[in-house]
């Protein structure tokens, strides 16, 4: 929701009690928290309290009391207004072509129609104009991280070959594990009060999970890290895509160990394996595909629409044999890098475009061309020339040794520029109940 919203909700709410006689007043919504030039409202609070609950009891997932539960859901709600409003500040958008775009692969990666995905959303009590716009913000806050931090993350030779030779020395193993994290944050320079406090928070989190707490309800209430809300719970990752912090410290750990408290840059982690998947040696293989594409960039002349039907039309000229794509790509498409090679990308991992293009280029066949879809880069029409599965060769393995690298550390960097942009902005807590 945004400013304007909100101010004509408020007003409307004070316009109601003005002219209500001597009705009772009624407050149709409030604000519980101010972020910069925004405001949280208590029914996005609410809302979301009653989405991680309806989650959590659905899991069989212990909660805690509801006062930490609010406030680590206001948490978040306050650090999404952040992003949104710097998102806002430098003009991203996610169009609605892209959010359909989005909305169908999220249900055929679930094994539904869109139909049934909207059914289902409708069956959990939220509405599909609600789960629509949460989706098309999750993508934003997405892409802004993206576009954020990937400036921040500088990647030498040297550390290359080092994660190349220890993919070498464990022979490609696979063995994943699911992490937990509770964070106890510190500031930069932290006092000796403060960091007294930390570790005593600390050692009395450690005894109740030694004397069988849940851990997931225990991140929920007291951790500060990204995912307090989802328990702590990081997901599966192998040692490579894990933060460097958590694969040194869960090495040769087991299910259900509890390690910490381990001091970072962001405060005291207490750590533990969920899950974990087996180790067995695997020889790694690379899907990687050629494809031809025509980009289209609107503009200020050139309509989304404009831009959509172009392609259209080329689509239709390629299949009646009045044009080929490289033709077309070599005359009209603004990716300029590719248009002298008739839009021919050459053989490259689909994990390397962005997640639109990523994802509409591995679902098509040899040969077959996608109808006209948007990325943050602008309308593509692509065919997929061929694709191909190589076993593991010096090239690939160092792409993935690249990859795991800047995996590992946009998930470091994503936490310390959120902090950052926190300590920036102006918050004051209005009511949390």
């Amino acid at each position: 929701m945004n400013q304007r919203c909100k101010n004509l909700l408020m007003a409307a709410g004070l316009g109601l009690l003005s002219f209500s006689g001597h009705a009772a007043p009624q407050v149709l919504d409030k604000t519980v928290a101010q972020v910069n030039n925004d405001v949280v409202l208590e029914s996005q609070l609410d809302a979301l309290v009653k989405q991680v609950s309806s989650g959590a009891n659905a899991a069989g997932q212990p909660l805690p009391d509801l006062q930490n539960l609010r406030k680590q859901a206001l948490e978040r709600l306050i650090l999404e207004s952040l992003q949104l409003q710097l998102a806002e500040r430098l003009g991203l958008r996610i169009t609605d072509t892209q959010l359909e775009q989005a909305l169908v692969n999220i249900a055929k990666g679930e094994g539904k129609t869109l139909e049934q995905l909207q059914a289902d959303t409708a069956a959990n009590g939220q509405s599909w104009p609600a789960f629509r716009e949460q989706i098309r913000n999750e993508i934003l806050m997405s892409e802004l991280a993206r576009n954020q931090v990937r400036r921040r993350i500088n990647i030498s030779d040297q550390e290359v070959k080092q994660v190349v030779q220890m993919i070498r020395e464990q022979g490609q193993s696979n063995a994943r594990y699911r992490v937990g994290n509770i964070l106890l944050p510190l500031p930069a320079n932290p006092s000796s009060e403060q960091l007294r406090q930390a570790d005593s928070q600390a050692k009395q989190l450690l005894a109740q999970l030694k004397n069988g707490a849940d851990f997931r309800k225990l991140a929920i209430a007291h951790s500060a890290g990204p995912k307090a809300l989802e328990g702590g719970d990081w997901g599966m990752m192998t040692m490579g895509e894990m933060p460097s912090l958590f694969s040194e410290a869960v090495r040769n750990h087991a299910k259900g160990d509890i390690i910490g408290p381990i001091r970072s840059g962001a405060g005291l982690h207490i750590l533990t394996v969920l899950d974990m998947e087996g180790s067995q040696q695997q020889t790694v293989q690379a899907l990687e595909v050629r494809a031809r594409h025509i980009l289209i960039k609107p503009s200020v002349i050139l309509s989304e629409e404009k831009a959509q039907s172009i392609l259209e039309d080329f689509a239709r000229s390629i299949r009646n044999g009045d044009a080929t794509m490289a033709q077309l790509a070599e005359q009209h498409s603004d990716d300029t890098g590719s248009a002298v090679n008739g839009g021919d990308l050459g053989w490259a991992s689909p994990e390397l475009y962005v997640s639109s293009f990523r994802d509409t280029v591995t679902q098509l066949q040899p040969g077959e061309l996608s109808a006209p879809f948007r990325s943050e880069h602008g309308w593509h029409l692509v065919r997929l020339e061929d694709k191909r599965v190589q076993d593991a060769t010096e090239q690939a393995t160092e792409q993935r040794a690249y990859q795991l690298i800047f995996n590992r550390r946009f998930n470091e960097e994503v936490q310390t520029w959120l902090d950052e942009l926190k300590d920036q902005a102006y918050i004051r807590i209005v009511d949390t109940q």
